[in-house]
């Protein structure tokens, strides 16, 4: 099979910035230190990372669409839902139902961050950022 011509990808844009999040839960509310970056060579997603006291952090991707969505009514199904709530502030409910955490942020915070990527990768934009030939080479092996 023959190879495709190489594709041309805009250089990589990466945005990576902490913001202050609450872990709510039946008892308390607790800070966790958050940190959530964004790459324009997995354009669709802002990746979530929880620094937990004394634990592994915590990983969850999240599409930045849905963050925007979810921050005017509730979105999402599954492991992942985003959800309006009072004082300007936005709920993440991750992972399964019974067995999730709830999370609290600032909406403008989460709002300024989701907005910035779409300035470095624009809606409609996000298939030119996305390197093919790993996928396409692995394939045809």
């Amino acid at each position: 099979m023959p190879k495709l011509p190489a594709v041309q990808l805009p250089s990589p844009r990466v945005l990576s910035r902490s913001i202050a999040v609450e872990l709510l839960t039946e008892d308390v509310t607790v800070g966790v230190e958050t940190t959530v970056s964004y790459t324009s060579r997995d354009p669709y997603a802002l990746s979530i990372l929880f620094h937990l006291p004394g634990d592994v952090p915590v990983l969850w991707r999240i599409d930045r669409e849905m963050v925007l969505a979810g921050s005017l009514a509730p979105t999402g199904e599954g492991e992942v839902r985003v959800l309006p709530a009072p004082e300007g502030k936005v709920f993440l409910r991750l992972g399964p139902a019974g067995h999730c955490a709830m999370v609290r942020c600032v909406r403008e915070e989460l709002a300024r961050l989701v907005h910035d990527t779409l300035a470095l990768v624009p809606q409609g934009t996000e298939e030119r950022h996305i390197d093919w030939q790993p996928l396409l080479d692995f394939l045809r092996h």
